[in-house]
């Protein structure tokens, strides 16, 4: 039983070596010019001991995607699982932290770029955006059942889900945005902007302008 988990464990390490090594060949060479035999070669391994682990260059890319969904997806439910947060901050720290994690894998998301840009080279290619709102339609629906959570708990005021969703998704693609075409170090005022507008958003903000005779848009 011990041998084969810490085969398992093995195996699991050996892969995520192979997608560190990928990344860097994607990233020195471009996704188009990035081959099998250049992962196997800076990896220190046989393409044939490659293949135990991926089919093919866009096995490693996709299963690297994966693997940054699925940590932000368990960095989301950490938060949302916090007691004593409420609906505002929890949401104020999940994009924080969706954000740290894109600061953390921009290396990743500049080859995200590249191969999103060679999809959109040529006639009847496929369409990059739709492929990309295929990717993280989950974590536009967390968003906004997070944001709809916050309007039964009447913590956000009645507002509408789907503009809101669109403003935090957007604030996520600014920061993407910024840390690839524009080599930013940080996104530190992306945070504080989300954090400004979910504060924009909240019953208690909407009450007092109320109580101070200020008129409030619908």
């Amino acid at each position: 039983m011990m041998g084969s988990m810490s085969i398992v464990i093995e195996h699991e390490k050996r892969r995520r070596d192979i997608l560190e090594h990928a990344l860097d060949v994607f990233v020195d060479e471009g996704f188009e010019a990035a081959t099998f035999q250049k992962i196997a070669d800076r990896s220190n391994i046989t393409r044939t001991t490659l293949y135990l682990y991926f089919k093919n260059k866009k096995d490693i890319f996709n299963y690297s995607i994966k693997q940054l969904m699925g940590v932000v997806e368990a960095d989301i439910l950490r938060v949302r699982q916090e007691a004593g947060l409420m609906s505002g901050d929890k949401l104020i720290r999940v994009l924080s932290v969706i954000m740290d994690r894109l600061e953390e894998n921009r290396r990743l998301l500049s080859v995200v770029l590249d191969y999103l840009r060679g999809l959109s080279k040529g006639e009847g290619a496929p369409d990059p955006g739709t492929r990309v709102r295929r990717r993280t339609i989950r974590l536009r629906h967390i968003l906004a059942t997070m944001v709809i959570d916050g309007i039964r708990e009447g913590a956000f005021r009645p507002i509408t889900v789907r503009n809101v969703d669109d403003l935090l998704y957007g604030l996520l693609e600014a920061a993407i945005f910024r840390l690839t075409v524009l080599n930013r170090p940080s996104v530190e005022e992306l945070k504080q902007a989300a954090a400004l507008a979910i504060h924009q958003m909240s019953a208690e903000q909407e009450a007092i302008r109320g109580r101070h005779g200020v008129a409030v848009s619908s």
